[in-house]
């Protein structure tokens, strides 16, 4: 298990490690999540919002323990493929940053995203 580590294999498994425990954060406090991902109090309050985060939370718990799943069983090209289609919700995350008028999130959000999604593209992970 994991018998191959190198250096190529601890952005991924930052990611993961983000994923999975900075998603489990809406379990325990919700309003508190909103505000560190960066989104106004105006949202962080509601109590809609707060559920739609838990929600939401659980899924990208979930993609954060595939990765860590697909490392450890040194399947390294699905895990950069998970890493490519992460870019997706960099943009998406940005955006909703944006239009709730948080630019500097978004922005941090969308190269993040494009980074975590650039090491999958270029298979970082898998190179032998």
């Amino acid at each position: 298990m994991f018998t191959n580590f190198t250096l190529r294999h601890v952005p991924p498994l930052f990611v993961a490690t983000a994923l999975t425990f900075g998603g489990l954060m809406p379990f325990f406090n919700a309003e508190y999540a909103i505000l560190e991902f960066g989104l106004p109090e105006r949202i962080a309050s509601s109590k809609a919002a707060q559920s739609i985060m838990i929600i939401s939370s659980a899924r990208i718990t979930a993609i954060g323990l595939s990765i860590f799943t697909f490392c450890f069983q040194e399947k390294f090209a699905a895990v950069d493929t998970k890493l490519t289609i992460l870019g997706y919700v960099g943009l998406v995350d940005g955006y909703v940053c944006w239009l709730e008028d948080v630019p500097s999130t978004a922005i941090v959000r969308i190269i993040s995203g494009a980074l975590i999604a650039a090491w999958g593209w270029f298979g970082m992970t898998a190179v032998q």
